[in-house]
């Protein structure tokens, strides 16, 4: 690998160590001023909502600015966000803004990769970076759940300025106000990202113009014999881990009587075994065999509906682990995938955009539906057993299209295998 690809891999993994942590912080701030229940599961289509709204400026953006600058501009407007909560803005519109720096983040981190490294490289990059990417997840769920926790809390509480009052009264704040660090911290990394020597493509002025061109985008790849395939599992496995990690704060407080703080340990025994799914998939996975792990798909919606039996603390753990490792392996080459054929079709930046359009688009989906049913007084167990036949039902289907397309397209897909084959290799 080189150099640079280290330096992304740092910059990665503490912006992602923050928004993990972030999201306990959050999720206990609007536990501590009361906040309706249906507002927690509802952090997690706030954070989407501008992956969205704004998927057809910020790949372009992302195309038209080094993208190490991008990465850099992106981490200040999460430290806007932090700012935000703390001066008492409502925690679901601050979360909001996070996610605006989230999503012009995700164009220049994985567009990079396609610029920076060979196609034959890009299955073992995206198995480093989910692997560290789920790293820090790990460690940032377990971190925000110890900052608002009974030990750390009480000492941040306590650490005192003299003759300023920074307003800094509860656990919560004391939490985010500290993760502001971590994304200076990257912001630093952020800019000592090379400049590749893929040429910049100009940004247009026109608005509309930039909606065309992402529309044209986003209806190439899913028209593509393997984009669409790749998109639509991608697509669905993020739609339903972003809600995922989210429901399993209820769910461990109906099931095991857990508070925010053990929780979070959950959501972190979720990342291990996704961790180790991504990295034995970069390891063993070819990029002309990543369709291959489709049935995972649906292996994976079962095991979610089988999550409702677990309520024993020694039978849930192993359970998350294996559920996440069968997630991460999925998931790794599809992504490479993916992004080898939106590399091929578009821009990087452009095709990572499509990607996150799709991907948080299924978040916000099933973030409102979940939401939706919360409000309504549906349980967790409940809730839960929906998200599981949801990904059955829904990866059967994409079985049975990637099938039909075999049938019907055998000169055109042996064709995009053998690019993929070529490009690939181990």
């Amino acid at each position: 690998m080189k150099k640079g690809f280290y330096t992304i891999m740092s910059a990665q993994f503490f912006s992602s160590l923050a928004d993990q942590a972030l999201l306990v912080g959050a999720i206990e701030l609007l536990k501590s001023t009361q906040a309706p229940a249906w507002q927690i599961p509802a952090l997690g289509p706030m954070f989407a909502l501008f992956y969205v709204l704004l998927a057809p400026f910020v790949g372009a953006f992302a195309d038209a600015v080094p993208k190490g600058k991008v990465m850099f501009y992106s981490n200040t407007i999460k430290v806007a966000g932090c700012l935000m909560m703390l001066l008492g803005m409502h925690p679901l519109l601050a979360y909001s803004v996070v996610g605006l720096g989230a999503a012009a983040y995700s164009p220049a981190k994985y567009g990079i990769l396609t610029e920076l490294l060979p196609p034959s490289q890009l299955v073992k990059a995206n198995g480093w970076i989910e692997g560290l990417t789920i790293a820090s997840i790990i460690l940032g769920i377990l971190l925000g759940g110890q900052l608002v926790g009974p030990q750390l809390s009480p000492m941040l509480l306590g650490v005192d300025i003299p003759f300023f009052d920074s307003g800094i009264d509860t656990a919560p704040e004391a939490a985010i106000c500290s993760l502001i660090l971590l994304y200076l911290v990257a912001a630093v990394f952020n800019l000592y990202i090379p400049r590749t020597e893929t040429p910049l493509q100009p940004l247009s002025n026109s608005p509309l113009e930039l909606v065309r061109d992402f529309a044209s985008c986003n209806s190439r790849l899913w028209q593509d014999k393997l984009g669409q395939i790749s998109l639509a599992t991608t697509t669905l496995f993020w739609g339903v881990s972003g809600n995922l990690r989210i429901i399993l704060f209820p769910w461990a407080a109906a099931a095991l009587g857990y508070s925010t703080t053990q929780a979070s340990n959950l959501g972190g025994v979720v990342a291990i075994g996704t961790a180790a799914g991504a990295v034995v998939a970069s390891v063993y996975m070819r990029l002309d065999k990543a369709t291959s792990v489709i049935p995972l798909g649906i292996a994976m919606g079962l095991l979610v509906m089988g999550l409702n039996v677990a309520t024993n603390i020694w039978v849930a753990i192993p359970f998350l682990i294996f559920l996440g490792l069968v997630g991460g392996y999925l998931v790794v080459p599809m992504n490479a995938l993916l992004q080898h054929r939106g590399h091929n079709l578009m821009g990087a930046g452009r095709s990572i955009a499509v990607q996150n359009f799709n991907e948080q688009a299924c978040i916000l989906a099933l973030g409102a539906l979940y939401t939706g049913m919360t409000k309504g007084g549906m349980s967790a167990f409940a809730a839960i057993a929906v998200f599981g036949l949801i990904v059955a039902g829904t990866m059967w289907l994409i079985r049975r299209w990637h099938i039909s397309n075999c049938a019907k397209h055998p000169q055109e897909l042996a064709r995009l295998m053998e690019l993929a084959r070529s490009d690939g290799g181990h």
